[in-house]
């Protein structure tokens, strides 16, 4: 038997890099939580059943963040004076500690669950912290929230401080054992293979992880030339390679469902083996200009066909919300573009990529199809705008817009995860 909901309301998607397609009260049909189609006129077969009016409200999928620091989430808004390398021992480290105490891990993941709901984000790539029993805590949580994603036990072996360090041994056979009690426990969340990034793991740590990644057929997340200083410190540490990306690539774990967060500097080169691997960018502009690391070439990385999706990078990042990372990802494209001398391959984004890149590309990641496609199970923020200032009679695309750019969360008046309502 199946169930039908039928949701009425002004329903955007972007089907396409750059383009809304906008149905004004219109309905979107689920069966069994499953997407039937969008409809501008109720087919026959619907007809007499219930249909949760919306009026006035715009239905849009919901967000992915391509790169959340789950323990870092006590930590936004903090040390943005200082670069990244310094950043990390000054604030992150001593803060990612605490989670050794899984009572604490608890406290933190529950907020930190329902905050992403509440700000429309339903699936999430993260990385939890080096401990096992807090980073299943962290999948718990999500889990029992509605998230969909991938949890990472971070991995860190060397240049990490004494009470943030394994030997090599003990991460790889806690990773080993965190996955294999990983089996079955969890319906919506899986496990993902996490180096924190190269300086932190030895060569042996990085061997070990490629081969737990090709046994247990799971990605791998991981950061690369976020930094200048730290690239400049992936060549000591490696200078058999001349790339950063190598680093990971001769380890096994440069391969196609990889997530590689900033990419600020990825030269051709590099964004060519990112493309020819099907590697991902989790792109994260706020981030990026926090500790400012730089401005990532993002439309370089789309007009040479790489994966990219938005991330918020929290606690780089100083918001959960990927509206706020969709308006700054066209910002610092601007900026970028302006430095250029207005280069035509520098090209800012525009609203409607910004929409693509936070909604349809995350969706893509977990093997939905963009916008809402038929056949995929229903992942939706419904959003309610007439708390903003009054305005003129906007067009759909218009309320968009303002909703981006405002990023308030009052406007999220429902979401809706693997076809389940949450809100």
């Amino acid at each position: 038997m199946k169930f039908v909901h039928i949701y009425k309301g002004t329903i955007v998607h972007a089907p396409k890099l750059g383009e809304f397609e906008c149905h004004e009260n219109a309905y979107l049909v689920t069966e069994n939580g499953m997407i039937a189609g969008i409809f501008d006129t109720l087919p026959q077969k619907y007809a007499g059943l219930w249909v949760e009016d919306l009026e006035g409200k715009i239905i849009i999928p919901s967000f992915t963040d391509l790169h959340v620091h789950a323990p870092q989430y006590i930590m936004m808004g903090m040390g943005f004076d200082l670069p990244l390398l310094e950043w990390l021992n000054t604030y992150t480290f001593k803060e990612e500690s605490r989670y050794r105490d899984p009572e604490f891990a608890r406290r933190v993941y529950n907020r930190l669950a329902h905050e992403l709901i509440r700000r429309g984000t339903t699936r999430v790539v993260m990385f939890s912290s080096l401990h096992r029993e807090a980073t299943h805590v962290l999948m718990e949580e999500l889990e029992r929230a509605g998230i969909t994603g991938y949890v990472g036990k971070v991995n860190m072996d060397r240049n990490s401080p004494d009470y943030l360090c394994e030997t090599t041994e003990e991460s790889l056979s806690e990773t080993r054992r965190w996955l294999e009690e990983c089996r079955g426990r969890y319906q919506y969340i899986k496990p993902i293979i996490t180096p924190r990034f190269t300086p932190s793991c030895t060569d042996e740590l990085m061997a070990g992880l490629g081969r737990l990644a090709e046994e247990y057929d799971i990605p791998v997340q991981s950061h690369l030339s976020e930094n200048d200083a730290e690239i400049a410190w992936v060549k000591e540490l490696h200078p058999d390679t001349e790339r950063y990306y190598e680093s990971y690539e001769k380890f096994g774990m440069w391969k196609k469902g990889t997530v590689m967060a900033h990419c600020v500097h990825s030269d051709e080169v590099e964004r060519k083996a990112m493309l020819d691997a099907g590697v991902w960018v989790a792109h994260s502009p706020d981030s990026n200009t926090n500790i400012y690391s730089g401005i990532a070439p993002v439309r370089k990385m789309l007009n040479e066909g790489l994966k990219v999706a938005l991330a918020s990078d929290v606690a780089g990042g100083a918001k959960l919300s990927i509206f706020h990372a969709a308006g700054e990802a066209i910002r610092a494209s601007k900026l970028r573009y302006y430095y250029s001398g207005k280069k035509e391959e520098e090209a800012y984004l525009t609203v409607p990529e910004a929409f693509y890149l936070a909604t349809s590309a995350g969706a893509e990641y977990f093997g939905a199809g963009p916008g809402f496609k038929e056949g995929d199970a229903l992942h939706a923020i419904i959003l309610d705008d007439s708390i903003l200032p009054p305005s003129r009679d906007l067009t759909p695309a218009e309320r968009i817009e303002r909703l981006l750019y405002a990023d308030d969360d009052r406007t999220i008046a429902g979401v809706v995860s693997e076809g389940r309502r949450i809100i």
